[in-house]
C-alpha cells in the first residue's frame, strides 16, 4: 500500500505503533492516541518525519475524530482498553472506551466518507467453546467485558457496513505478542510476563495448572494481515493467528531454555474470564494473502533481544 493518507487510532501503542513504522514508508500516517496504554517512545522517530503527524486525543472525542479523518482514506481502530483481568475489574471504563470508542471512529468515518475501516477485534469473542480450531462462523460465547466490547465493536462494523455503505474489516486477533509489548502493566499478556521475569532470573507466574493454550501470533505477521485488509478486496470478519497452539508450559519451558534459565513456574489459581483452549482457523484469511511467516521460537527470539536491549 502506498500513496495513501491513513489513520491509527491507538497508533502509539504495542501493534498501533509497528502498523505506523510500516505504512510511514510512502503513505501520510496520522496516529492518534491518548498515551493512557500506549506510549510516545513507541514512535517518537516516526513523528520526526514530514509524512507522519501525532494527535494526543482520545476515541471519545468526537469531535477530534471528525476533524482527524478529513481526506484520510483507510482508518485503523486499534484504540482501546484492552486485557479481560482489567474488564473484569472495571467493565464500565472498558465499555465506555471500547464501545463508544468504537461508535465515534465508526461516525467520524462515515462522515468523512472513509473508504475502509479495519477494526482490532479479538479471539476472546469465541470464548471457551469446545470447538477446534476456531471458524468466523461459530457462534459467539464471550466470557468477559473485554470480548462483549470487541463483539459489539463488530456488530457496529456489520451495521455500518450494511446501512452507510462504510466498508469494514474485523480482525480477530489471536494472542499478539512481540518487541514493545508492555511487560510492567499489572494486565501484562504471559509473554512479556514471562521474558521479563526470565530475565531478571525469577520463575514464570502460570494461572491453573498451565495445560491450557493458546495460538500466538508474533507482531509482525499481525501488521502484514492489517495491509492486506486495505490491498485485498476483502470485507468482514477474520482470524489472524498462527494456526499452531501451545501450551502455557510449554511456553515457559519454550522461553527458559532460549534465555537459559531453570527457574520453575509458581502456579497460582485460574483468572475469571481465562479461557481453556485457543486455535484459529486462518483458512479464510489465507484467501485474502495472510501467511503467517514467524514461528513461535523466531518471534519469541525476536522479542527476547528487544527486551534485552
Amino acid at each position: 500500500m502506498k500513496g495513501k493518507r491513513v489513520a491509527i487510532t491507538g497508533g502509539a501503542g504495542f501493534i498501533g505503533s509497528h502498523l505506523a513504522e510500516e505504512l510511514a514508508t510512502g503513505n501520510s500516517v496520522i496516529i492518534i492516541d491518548d498515551l493512557s496504554t500506549g506510549r510516545k517512545e513507541n514512535i517518537d522517530s516516526l513523528i520526526e518525519k514530514d509524512n507522519v503527524r501525532f494527535i494526543m486525543g482520545s476515541i471519545l472525542d468526537l469531535n477530534l475524530l471528525q476533524e482527524a479523518f478529513g481526506g484520510v482514506d483507510f482508518v485503523f481502530h486499534l484504540a482501546a482498553l484492552p486485557s479481560v483481568p482489567r474488564s473484569i475489574k472495571d467493565p464500565q471504563t472498558t465499555n465506555e472506551v471500547n464501545i463508544t470508542g468504537t461508535l465515534n471512529v465508526l461516525l467520524a468515518a462515515r462522515d468523512n466518507k472513509v473508504k475502509k475501516v479495519i477494526y482490532s477485534s479479538s479471539s476472546s469473542v469465541y470464548g471457551d467453546t469446545p470447538i477446534l480450531p476456531k471458524k468466523e462462523d461459530l457462534p459467539a460465547c464471550p466470557q468477559s467485558s473485554y470480548a462483549v466490547t470487541k463483539l459489539c465493536g463488530e456488530y457496529y462494523c456489520q451495521v455500518f457496513q450494511q446501512v452507510y455503505q462504510l466498508n469494514t474489516v474485523c480482525l480477530r486477533y489471536f494472542n499478539v505478542y512481540g518487541p514493545r509489548q508492555d511487560p510492567n502493566s499489572q494486565y501484562a499478556a504471559v509473554i512479556p510476563s514471562f521474558i521479563s521475569r526470565a530475565l531478571a532470573g525469577k520463575p514464570p507466574i502460570i494461572f491453573g495448572n498451565g495445560e491450557q493454550t493458546r495460538d500466538f501470533t508474533f507482531v509482525k505477521d499481525a501488521v502484514v494481515a492489517s495491509i492486506l485488509a486495505v490491498d485485498r478486496d476483502a470485507t468482514g470478519v477474520f482470524n489472524i493467528g498462527s494456526g499452531n497452539r501451545t501450551s502455557i508450559n510449554d511456553l515457559a519451558q519454550l522461553i527458559a531454555r532460549l534465555i537459559a534459565i531453570g527457574a520453575k513456574p509458581i502456579y497460582h489459581q485460574p483468572r475469571p474470564g481465562d479461557i481453556r483452549h485457543s486455535l484459529a482457523d486462518i483458512s479464510k484469511a489465507r484467501q485474502i494473502g495472510y501467511n503467517p511467516k514467524y514461528s513461535l521460537e523466531e518471534g519469541l527470539t525476536k522479542t527476547i533481544s528487544s527486551f534485552s536491549a
